[in-house]
């Protein structure tokens, strides 16, 4: 991109800004080697549309086009065709838009630079039920019926692994895959299902650059991680925040924030919702960068991101008032 079409990034020491728009064009904006660290969790698939429209035919649009359903398209095909992400007709094409946003973003990270991302995994169901927002099963928050086709590993029940098969996407385009943090959650709630456990768990995935030659060097304070350094930890879920029902919980990603963004460095949440992860980062003496696609959520953002986060929010944490941020189907 030509310097004149650059994101202008934040200079001074704990300031935050908000750019509305689709992340994938915002990262392609990002001056080259400008972020010390890419923390976000992204829409997962098949649970909710965030209030997003998205186009029911687009599988049998590709089909028509001459593509098949083993093939993936660009997601660049993908949106212009009214595709939305997390909404993907099939798991496989939501690993390669996954995994093509954080490439788009290779660039703007320094090389010794860190990306979490948060992911939780999905089962398979030939009818699925899609929420335009909330948690599922939990209020009575409006919903549709879709269906998915079978095949492969897509079979009625099957646990989907995508964590796992996006971690794998990620390695393939040489990324370096450092920790995979498993989040417990102890304020789940209860399910219906009656012949399995029920999730309580997600992933958090470390990765960085992989170098050209030699082994990986990045930023990295061991002192600020939890007790006992370990790749488990229990933080319950967050409350939701002005409507959006998936907020980072500030006890998990504080330590990932302070461990891999130097002071005054630059983070950045390209899908940043309400914008936790923006208002930690300030709370914390670095600067903050967030991407949102959604209008009124990149409002709210801008609105937290001056309150940072309150210690009343802290406190819905450390009881857990709410349950689970994310939920898997059947």
């Amino acid at each position: 991109m030509e310097n004149s079409e650059e994101i202008s990034i934040p200079r001074q020491k704990q300031v935050a800004e908000v750019c509305e728009g689709d992340a994938y064009d915002l990262l392609g904006k990002l001056p080259p080697e400008s972020v010390d660290l890419i923390i976000t969790s992204p829409p997962y698939w098949g649970l909710r549309t965030y209030g997003l429209s998205h186009n029911e035919e687009i599988l049998n649009e590709w089909l028509a086009e001459g593509g098949s359903k083993e093939q993936v398209p660009p997601y660049d095909w993908y949106r212009m065709h009214g595709g939305c992400l997390g909404m993907e007709p099939l798991p496989e094409w939501y690993v390669a838009n996954l995994a093509e946003f954080f490439q788009r973003g290779a660039a703007a990270l320094k090389p010794g630079g860190s990306v979490w991302v948060n992911i939780g995994d999905t089962y398979f169901a030939r009818w699925s039920s899609i929420r335009l927002d909330g948690r599922q099963g939990l209020g009575d928050n409006p919903r549709m019926r879709r269906k998915t086709p079978m095949g492969g590993f897509r079979q009625e029940k099957q646990l989907l692994l995508i964590p796992a098969r996006f971690a794998i996407a990620m390695q393939e385009n040489r990324w370096i895959l450092r920790n995979d943090v498993i989040w417990e959650k102890r304020n789940v709630p209860p399910r219906p299902e009656k012949d399995r456990l029920r999730l309580a768990h997600e992933h958090f995935f470390h990765f960085v650059k992989r170098p050209k030659e030699g082994r990986a060097k990045y930023y990295y304070d061991m002192t600020a991680v939890e007790d006992g350094a370990r790749d488990v930890v229990t933080v319950n879920a967050a409350p939701g925040s002005d409507g959006h029902s998936a907020t980072f919980p500030t006890k998990l990603i504080e330590p990932r924030i302070l461990s891999s963004c130097p002071p005054n460095g630059l983070v950045l949440d390209p899908f940043c919702g309400t914008g936790r992860a923006l208002s930690v980062a300030v709370k914390n003496g670095r600067r903050a960068l967030g991407f949102e696609i959604t209008p009124h959520f990149s409002k709210s953002a801008r609105k937290n991101i001056a309150g940072k986060v309150s210690a009343h929010e802290e406190e819905q944490e450390e009881t857990g008032e709410v349950f689970e941020r994310r939920d898997a189907l059947f």
